[in-house]
């Protein structure tokens, strides 16, 4: 959640009032902005 809340400066309630997984693709998609912004490829952490 915190993750979400400093990217994308959504807070506390906003992300608890989501499920799980709507938090989980945010996460993922916020993380692939920033590895195409960085030009890293294949820095992948799995989340499970």
């Amino acid at each position: 959640m915190a993750f979400l809340a400093y990217y994308l400066h959504w807070t506390p309630v906003e992300l608890l009032n989501m499920e799980h997984r709507e938090r989980r693709r945010w996460c993922e998609q916020v993380s692939e902005i920033n590895r195409k912004l960085s030009g890293t490829k294949n820095d992948r952490i799995e989340f499970k």
